[in-house]
């Protein structure tokens, strides 16, 4: 019997290191989001972030905090909540990624929303690195799923903390420019740093798609954004990053508010650095 008993742990732990597991593919990572949303759905989100997370998970409630600190303090997991991913990516190094979709959240009153987590390899699975949601009224438009695979496969063999640094130094500078941009500008500078395709989740609405249509809305109730990076990391085939700080918004109507964001950027062909998604959840203080 302890035999058996003992069989049937590691069985359980081979089949939860097979649904992380990290094979370089955008098709690994969306698995793994589908895995871990059934296993939230069976043991609560407790025991799940606390399965999925590394030692740097950080999880917006709203602001950034440990996932394991937080869930560890947690009482009880909470199994009524679903969602489904219908925009990934994984970085050509295979180390970094991200999925975004719609949420809801059952119980007596439902609540909808829109959510972004990236994603990192650690030891051949995928690990949470961030997770944070946006609430939003019951999603009406009908997405189509887009699950973009690698080009190729680029990974550096060997990379020491001198280079790692210096590639997220890039970063930093690029999202310090925005900043700069921003301040001299206007809203109108984020148009020079978005890809065709970019998405914006923003409390109270639906995920927002493409340069033209995030534009027209920031000009239609956003006079000033000032942002103060907090954090940032950098897949190391150089081709997709993400950062995450706290903005103060200025409103057209005279209000001003803070929110915490996590913005994701991909390389382009021309070597400059554009925001793929960005994702803001009101701060508190």
């Amino acid at each position: 019997m302890k035999h058996l008993f003992s069989t049937a742990i590691a069985s359980v732990i081979a089949l939860t290191a097979f649904a992380q597991k990290n094979d370089g593919t955008t098709k690994s990572l969306v698995n793994a989001e589908k895995e871990f949303a059934k296993s939230i759905a069976k043991n609560g989100d407790k025991e799940s972030y606390i399965e999925y997370s590394s030692a740097n998970t950080l999880v917006f409630r709203p602001n950034p905090v440990s996932a394991k600190t937080f869930y560890a303090g947690q009482e009880k997991g909470d199994s009524e909540v679903s969602w489904t991913p219908n925009l990934a990516k994984v970085s050509r190094s295979g180390d970094l990624g991200f999925t975004t979709g719609p949420y809801e959240l059952g119980g007596t009153e439902k609540k909808y929303g829109q959510y972004l987590t990236v994603w990192k390899s650690e030891n051949g699975k995928w690990k949470l690195a961030v997770d944070l949601g946006t609430t939003s009224n019951k999603p009406l438009a009908k997405v189509t799923p887009q699950f973009v695979e690698p080009k190729d496969h680029v990974a550096p063999k060997f990379m020491n903390e001198r280079e790692i640094k210096a590639g997220r130094e890039i970063i930093l500078t690029t999202e310090k420019t925005l900043n700069t941009l921003l301040k001299t500008h206007g809203i109108a500078a984020f148009g020079g740093f978005l890809t065709d395709n970019a998405r914006l989740l923003f409390p109270g609405n639906e995920a927002i798609e493409g340069k033209g249509k995030i534009v027209s809305f920031y000009n239609g109730m956003i006079s000033k954004i000032n942002l103060k990076t907090t954090g940032v990391d950098k897949a190391i085939g150089s081709d997709l990053a993400y950062t995450y700080g706290v903005a103060t918004v200025d409103y057209k109507a005279d209000l001003r508010e803070s929110f915490n964001y996590v913005f994701v950027y991909e390389k382009a062909a021309d070597s400059s650095w554009n925001l793929i998604v960005q994702a803001f959840v009101p701060a508190e203080r």
